[in-house]
């Protein structure tokens, strides 16, 4: 029996303030104090103006977000994708600026709609291990 999983991340010491706070419900993202721009996914350095590690801070995500694009995915026969097929694959635009790559649950394909407002959720990956996904917002 085959235990590779292809869904978890690899946390490194860098990574362990997004994952731990995303154990705990809350969404985190990179901002720069040299430019002010947010972005995901996670790096030690701003992708848009250069500014090193000491310029750039975690901060949490409000979780609101814009269905950007999707597409349903029907095979896949990575390890555990297989068991969740189908599910629907998208990028949203994160209320901050980042557009980020997730996943949409709890909507059907046929009411996906783009600019659609969402809202942060995340699913259980493995014990201790949450991952953000996305739910169409309430209200």
């Amino acid at each position: 029996m085959n235990d590779v999983r292809y869904d978890l991340p690899e946390a490194d010491e860098f990574t362990r303030p997004y994952w731990d706070a995303a154990a705990e419900g809350r969404l985190l993202l990179r901002r720069c104090a040299r430019c002010g721009r947010a972005h995901h996914y996670p790096r030690e350095f701003c992708p848009f103006c250069w500014a090193g590690e000491d310029r750039v801070t975690w901060e949490a995500a409000s979780g609101r977000a814009t269905l950007y694009t999707w597409s349903v995915v029907h095979r896949n026969d990575l390890p555990p994708f297989g068991t969740r097929v189908p599910y629907t694959a998208a990028v949203v635009d994160l209320a901050e600026g980042p557009r980020m790559m997730t996943e949409v649950i709890g909507c059907a394909p046929a009411d996906l709609r783009i600019a659609m407002p969402l809202a942060v959720a995340f699913r259980e990956a493995a014990e201790g291990l949450r991952i953000p996904v996305f739910t169409p917002a309430r209200g």
